[in-house]
């Protein structure tokens, strides 16, 4: 075996052993200026006391938005039937994590919550001053993250709206009450994501099942016709809330974008990717049993996402939950 061989291999399994090790252990007490990014209180109960003040209430008509775990420890999550849009996005590691949008409702509990990430500030730049519930961030991007036009509700901000629940090891145990950040849903008029909604368009792709993977994680999304959506599945294994079955959006888009390195590190070096939300490019819907080629463009981070179809007509999506995974562009 030569030495660079050796050596890839020694780092290979340092960091295998580094994760592994990652995902075991419980984490400690969240505080917002410490080197973790997925700390929080160390609760089991829903915890009693007051918030502590607030920069701001919520804006009228703004939606919430939640960072949410999606690792093999996390699952089943709590909370996902209830959003209106769920993003799916890469993380170090070539995993996946998930930010779920909430405007016509507010389910009880949501979670696990995780932490937020540089590309979050572009992607939610389309939302009237959303508020944004995350478990931390690495302390180089909470300047980011205040200066941001959105209002930042992280465990440690809000500690009476999250609770550790029982059962799971930290860091895979932290949920939140909406109800405690937003005193109601504002209304679909909050989704200012420039979907468009109505029947389909002529022509598509009869499709059974798409597959759409990042080099540690896969999303697949099955059309059930007795549900009238895509039943979800992640890494294999079939996805199921603790709160409302098997989620089937109504309609999946699977977003081509750039995908690159950001600034920032997780703790074994690796830059942690940004998706590129802002642009255009090429995107796959599925909706009603059938795949369309389409589309997207976004010209500003102020701007909502237009789907058009291969003609130049506005490309509608069904009536119900959208998944967007964004994929990286070949």
């Amino acid at each position: 075996m030569s030495r660079t061989h050796g050596a890839r291999t020694r780092r290979a399994v340092l960091t295998a052993v580094v994760l592994a090790a990652s995902l075991a252990v419980p984490t400690a007490g969240c505080t917002q200026r410490g080197r973790d990014d997925d700390r929080a209180p160390r609760q089991t109960a829903t915890p009693t006391a007051p918030p502590r003040p607030t920069s701001s209430a919520p804006a009228a008509g703004s939606p919430l938005a939640v960072k949410i775990d999606n690792v093999p420890a996390a699952r089943p999550q709590t909370g996902l039937g209830a959003a209106d849009v769920v993003y799916a996005e890469q993380v170090e590691g070539g995993l996946s994590r998930l930010m779920a949008v909430y405007a016509t409702r507010l389910p009880a509990t949501v979670g696990p919550v995780r932490s937020a990430r540089e590309s979050d500030l572009e992607l939610l730049q389309q939302f009237h001053r959303p508020t944004l519930a995350f478990s931390g961030a690495q302390h180089r991007l909470l300047p980011l993250i205040d200066k941001a036009p959105l209002r930042a509700e992280s465990a440690d901000r809000a500690p009476a709206a999250y609770y550790r629940g029982i059962g799971r090891a930290a860091p895979h145990n932290l949920y939140l009450h909406p109800g405690k950040l937003l005193p109601s849903a504002p209304g679909r008029a909050a989704l200012t994501t420039g979907f468009s909604y109505g029947p389909a368009p002529s022509g598509g792709t009869a499709t059974h099942a798409r597959t759409v993977r990042y080099p540690a994680a896969r999303f697949t999304f099955t059309w059930s016709a007795e549900r009238h959506g895509w039943l979800v599945a992640m890494d294999g294994t079939p996805t199921v809330t603790t709160d409302g079955g098997r989620p089937a959006p109504a309609t999946v888009v699977v977003q081509y974008v750039k995908i690159r390195g950001s600034r920032y590190h997780d703790v074994l070096g690796n830059p942690t990717p940004y998706t590129e939300t802002v642009g255009s490019g090429k995107a796959e819907v599925l909706r009603d049993g059938r795949t369309f080629d389409a589309s997207w463009s976004r010209p500003a981070a102020t701007d909502g996402t237009t789907f058009t179809t291969q003609d130049g007509s506005r490309m509608d999506f069904a009536d119900g939950q959208v998944w967007v995974v964004f994929a990286p562009a070949p």
